[in-house]
């Protein structure tokens, strides 16, 4: 008995050392960049059970559960090579293995806010401009970065505010589906990029999901293709915020004048436990009524996005933007121009037509309804500690319904409303494949993008315009006077129907490489070849199909063009990582369809822009901007033939834009932020078919000189640390709406859209777990119109509450 207790105790006491030595530990560790701050979402992984996680906005990681013994930590960062870390598990301790990469690495740098002394309204890297891990400083091209903390400080709640602080930007146009319109060096730009790809939208966009605004300047069509190179001058990049790993989120009310209402919500989460998978949902609703006597914009955006890190190489990122909108159209007033027979000049003002301010001649049951919907997919895969695969799936559809509205001038006070009723839809998809490197040929680093890309663009229209019967003295309009619903259905069946639909494919392959001569002097060459095919128009009252490859002649057939686009570039950092000298040369074009009169077809119109100028990274990023100074040649412009306009167009127009821009981030001391801008633009026609109009500045292309500025202080420590005011402003010269000689036989006739000077100011205080703010725009009620004519509200004022978790 006594021999199977002794047995017995035995087990048990073997039993507990083998569970003591068995006893789990952990590892953790954390990951940062090459300057010390912490890097988020790099993926870690331990090979000996196959488990891998993320780090966290701090750059931590975290493995737990784990039995003692050897192990190898291995971290993978996109663009640097991979680094495996021994580290020895002991039971019931915690064994540490940090990481800090050996060189810089845009991709990571673009996710980090920099705290402390540096100037938080500067994040300027981007993997987006080059399509590669290229700085700021390296770029020989120009681009203006709006971050979300300098739009969050200011209480933007739409483009056109956070574009007030991009150089030249203007006075937004707002088109009557809501989609919004910049200058950009003489040219009109819309932000019809979104993560770097294809993501035209045109309706409303809501910037809840915006992580910052990129403005890339001059003709960038060698690597954006004319699919979303919305300009001549350049395109906006809306970068969307993406899923990080660990939980929080903010929920906002914005309140103020006419009856303006906006709930936001932001949320992010892991959504498995090694935090691999990673959720993030972003939303906004927003209803106001207009500063007029009529109109009202009612609109909700919903943006979900999930990104999984698959294997340690592989990654996947999907996101969605849907948003749809009610409202009524703003004011597109299209004044009188015309020139008395004799006269030899004759200049209005929009300030002295006595057109009304605060009228739109509509009502508000004449309303659109737009909806958008984006899908984003990108894979990124690590093929080699040299080279990464990135496949990229966009397809954009925006849908338009309802009534969209203009008002035409039938003399110098008589105006007669249009309105366009009925169905629009566009579709955009877009497939991009990239292999981006980064390797080394004796000794000389080179960073290079080798890509191919298509692109199919879809238009359907099912609508009718209608042309008011009656003209309207806008002067002494009775205040009766109403164009209601009920009245336009009425006249519909006398209105020009547009029953078609129309779509075209775009084929490009694109090579770019940024060839290190030394560890200063960076050269990039790039190229890219493209090959877009026109399907037609197929009109479905008639059941024909107009132009297009499967109507082509044989003299022109196939319908399509081939162009090369270059790109060329040259940096010099006179003080390394801190000065930079650049110039460049850059090629844009656009393809464009119809005939001329003997017959054949048009040409792509083509730009060549010539730039040089200095970037600047000073004291430890408390000094950061860019002088540059840049021309740019616009030739084969396409338009109507003045001999027959309907049915031919020629091709021999031309256009200088050249200038000066200048941009500066400052943060003096802490606490003290400061963001200014300066664009000088001088525009010209070159090429006329009227000789007299060569030399004048074409209408449109905004004002000569603008200036934006926002300073902002903020308590950096202490009882009141998070207390801060700011105020800023944009000013802009006088411009025109038209400036030309509209008859061969005519005078001169120039439509003047007035200066402006409009400020703004705010006052908010940051808790880490709340914010309020109170904002006034427009302070001194500044009477200012856009390049259409649109009215801009007077003094606004803005209350906000965002809870933070």
């Amino acid at each position: 008995m006594k021999f199977f207790y002794f047995m017995l105790l035995s087990c048990f006491l073997f039993a507990g050392n083998t569970v003591f030595a068995q006893a789990p530990g952990k590892i953790s560790g954390k990951v940062s960049l090459v300057n010390g701050q912490p890097y988020a979402s790099a993926s870690v992984s331990l090979l000996e059970i196959n488990k891998t996680t993320l780090t966290d906005e701090q750059g931590n990681y975290f493995f737990s559960n784990i039995v003692p013994g050897s192990y190898t930590v291995r971290i993978q960062v996109l663009g640097s090579p991979q680094k495996d870390l021994k580290v020895t598990v002991v039971a019931g301790e915690t064994a540490t293995a940090d990481y800090r990469l050996e060189k810089e690495n845009v991709q990571a740098l673009q996710e980090v806010t920099v705290a402390g002394a540096t100037n938080k309204f500067t994040q300027k890297e981007s993997v987006y401009i080059a399509r590669l891990p290229l700085k700021n400083l390296e770029n020989p091209q120009v681009y203006n970065s709006v971050p979300k903390a300098l739009f969050q400080e200011q209480m933007a709640v739409d483009l056109g505010s956070i574009a007030k602080n991009v150089p030249g930007a203007g006075i937004p146009m707002i088109a009557n589906q809501g989609r919004v319109t910049f200058r950009s060096r003489g040219f009109d730009t819309e932000p019809n990029a979104r993560n770097g790809v294809a993501g035209a939208a045109f309706s409303f966009i809501d910037p809840a999901n915006l992580e910052r605004i990129e403005a890339i300047k001059g003709p960038s069509t060698t690597l954006f293709g004319n699919s979303i190179s919305s300009s001549y001058g350049g395109l906006y990049n809306r970068v969307t915020k993406k899923p990080y790993n660990g939980f929080g989120g903010e929920v906002g009310y914005t309140t103020g004048s006419w009856n303006f209402n906006r709930l936001t919500v932001d949320v992010n989460t892991p959504i498995n436990a090694d935090r691999t998978a990673l959720f993030r949902l972003n939303g906004a609703t927003t209803w106001e009524h207009s500063f007029q006597e009529q109109g009202f914009t009612n609109s909700v955006s919903v943006a979900p996005s999930f990104s999984y890190q698959i294997t340690d190489r592989l990654s996947l990122l999907l996101d969605v933007e849907f948003g749809q909108a009610t409202g009524t159209s703003v004011v597109r007033y299209n004044p009188y121009t015309a020139v008395p027979a004799g006269v030899a000049e004759i200049t209005r003002s929009i300030a002295d037509s006595g057109f009304p301010y605060n009228k739109t001649f509509l009502s508000n049951d004449l309303p659109y309804k737009t909806q958008m919907m984006n899908i984003f997919g990108q894979i990124n895969y690590k093929i080699s500690e040299e080279w990464t695969s990135q496949t990229v799936i966009s397809r954009a559809r925006s849908s338009i319904s309802g009534n969209i509205t203009a008002l035409n001038s039938r003399s110098e006070t008589t105006i007669r409303p249009q309105i366009i009723n009925g169905y629009t839809q566009f579709i955009a998809t877009d497939i991009q494949q990239n292999f981006v490197g980064d390797f080394k040929i004796a000794g000389h680093r080179n960073r290079m993008v080798v890509g191919v890309d298509y692109y199919n663009n879809f238009n359907d229209f099912d609508r009718v315009t209608v042309n008011w019967p009656t003209d309207v003295d806008f002067i002494n309009t009775p205040a009766s006077y109403r164009i209601s619903q009920f009245k336009v259905d009425s006249l519909t069946s006398r209105g020009t129907l547009r029953k078609e639909y129309n779509g075209d494919n775009t084929y490009s392959a694109y090579v770019s490489d940024v060839f290190s001569i030394t560890d200063r002097l960076n050269a990039m060459l790039s190229l890219r070849v493209n090959r877009f095919q026109n399907k037609g128009v197929y009109n479905i009252i008639t059941g024909q199909l107009s132009g297009g490859i499967a109507t082509a002649t044989a003299a022109n057939s196939p319908y399509g063009q081939t162009n090369l686009s270059p790109k060329l570039g040259l940096v010099y950092e006179v003080y390394k990582d801190h000065l930079s000298l650049f110039g460049n040369y850059m090629n844009g074009f656009f393809n464009k369809s119809g005939l001329k009169s003997d017959g054949s077809r048009v040409d792509a119109e083509y730009a060549d822009q010539m730039e040089f100028g200095a970037k600047a990274d000073l004291f430890d990023h408390r000094l950061v901007g860019t002088i540059s100074y840049y021309d740019i040649k616009v030739k084969n412009i396409v338009r109507p033939d003045p001999v027959d306009p309907v049915n031919f167009f020629i091709q021999d127009g031309g256009q200088l834009s050249r200038g000066l821009e200048v941009e500066l981030t400052a943060n003096p001391f802490d606490g003290l932020n400061i963001v200014a801008g300066y664009a000088y633009n001088d525009s010209k026609v070159t090429a006329a078919a009227d000789p007299r109009n060569n030399g004048l500045r074409p209408g449109v292309t905004g004002p000569p000189n603008t200036y934006n500025f926002w300073v902002s202080y903020r308590i950096p420590m202490g009882k009141f640390k998070g207390l801060g005011a700011g105020v800023g402003g944009n000013i802009g010269d006088q411009s025109y709406y038209i400036n030309t000689y509209p008859t061969l036989t005519g005078g001169l006739s120039r439509f003047i859209i007035p200066s402006y000077k409009i400020f703004d100011a705010s006052v908010f205080y940051d808790h880490a777990k709340f914010r309020i703010g109170f904002k006034v725009d427009n302070l001194t009620s500044e009477k200012a119109w856009s390049v259409r004519l649109t009215p801009q509200a007077p003094a606004r004022f803005t209350g906000n509450f965002i809870l933070k978790f």
